[in-house]
């Protein structure tokens, strides 16, 4: 195997594929690179089980092309070493078996790579007809849900986000049993039966951190144990989270006997302001009460202190409930408008956080108990 390259193509490439290398299993061949050069260009594997990744370069990106071949390098290794070599074309051959040079004018690298056979056979078919999906529109759903997502592994199914495709909607929620995010929209894609997918949250993560152009669709290829992404060059791979996810249904009340809009900024700053005065030992509790037409957002710490900070509003019904500081916050800011909604029953049922303008997106903080 022999091509030249420019840096910035391969290191693109590279950086993207490594998301993939494993980091905790001992095989070795998981924690490398695999790299297959065809007629059509370089492919680049890598996989940890959970998630496995592929780029493409195409040959007319390639300075030049000598020989056809694969092998399989040391993830951490080869991604470190392009990073910081010269912007300029570097050469990769393999000779030897498995040896790999690395090299510009002026710099030589000599790595040992390993058998491109023992690397895993990784199932990348698509299917017919994927969904497609406007990538500022995908990266907008999970950044406004997937934070919701439980933290806690002694409970897999919640560390995902489900994906309920229905008719020509799409419904992702996002849980962790005190909060849900919830959004709704609209695909231009027809299911004719029911798909429910609950996707790990970290890989969500690192998939849109790939995904550049907001312009461009991103295809979402579905079966019954993983879904397969495709953007551009890159196809990303992820294992689905086997279970029944809650629903929202039966969670999110239908009427409200309170609710006010407010502005955004004000609010989250009186409450990012109170939230100082708090701890996680007190999982950042926070109060709220409303009374004469002035909404009051009040901590008291016996520890640190105490904070009262207060705000005229159009409104005049009265209530007093606590909640998470971080979770009210992390929720709001999901929002990005200049107006919320906040909708309430009680001091124990779940506060709704809703935009008169974006109907897609709900939000719900349970309240904590104080006494």
């Amino acid at each position: 195997m022999k091509f030249i390259v420019k840096k910035e193509i391969l290191l693109e490439s590279l950086t993207n594929t490594s998301k993939a290398i494993s980091t905790r299993n001992l095989i070795p061949i998981l924690t490398g690179i695999k790299f297959d050069l065809k007629k059509d260009g370089l492919y680049l594997y890598a996989s940890d089980t959970d998630v496995s990744i592929r780029t493409y370069i195409p040959t007319e990106k390639l300075t030049s092309f000598d020989e056809e071949g694969s092998v399989v390098i040391g993830g951490k290794y080869i991604v470190e070493i392009i990073r910081k070599l010269p912007d300029v074309d570097i050469t990769i051959e393999v000779i030897d078996g498995y040896k790999m040079i690395v090299s510009t004018s002026n710099t030589e690298f000599v790595l040992n790579g390993i058998d491109p056979n023992e690397f895993p056979n990784l199932d990348l078919d698509e299917t017919k007809e994927p969904i497609l999906i406007n990538v500022g529109l995908f990266k907008e759903i999970i950044n406004q849900t997937v934070f919701a997502i439980s933290q806690n592994e002694t409970r897999p199914l919640l560390t995902g986000v489900s994906f309920n495709f229905n008719d020509n909607k799409l419904e992702v929620i996002a849980t962790d049993s005190y909060r849900l995010a919830q959004k709704v929209v609209d695909i231009d894609h027809n299911i004719d039966n029911e798909v429910n997918l609950v996707i790990p949250g970290k890989n969500l993560i690192e998939l849109i951190k790939m995904l550049d152009d907001e312009n461009e669709n991103v295809e979402l290829h579905l079966f019954n144990n993983k879904v397969l992404f495709k953007y551009k060059s890159l196809v990303f791979l992820t294992r689905l989270l086997s279970g029944t996810y809650p629903t929202s249904s039966n969670v999110i009340p239908s009427e409200f006997d309170i609710e006010f809009e407010c502005s955004f900024m004000d609010l989250y700053s009186m409450i990012d302001r109170a939230s100082l005065l708090t701890s996680d030992r007190e999982k950042n509790t926070i109060n709220l009460s409303l009374a004469k037409k002035e909404l009051i957002i009040s901590s008291n710490s016996p520890e640190i202190g105490k904070v009262e900070e207060k705000m005229s509003i159009d409104y005049d019904k009265e209530i007093n409930i606590s909640f998470s500081s971080k979770f009210m916050l992390e929720a709001i800011k999901s929002f990005n408008k200049d107006k919320i909604m906040l909708c309430m029953n009680n001091d124990i049922s779940p506060i709704i956080i809703r935009n008169k303008e974006d109907n897609t997106l709900t939000q719900l903080v349970l309240p904590i108990k104080t006494n």
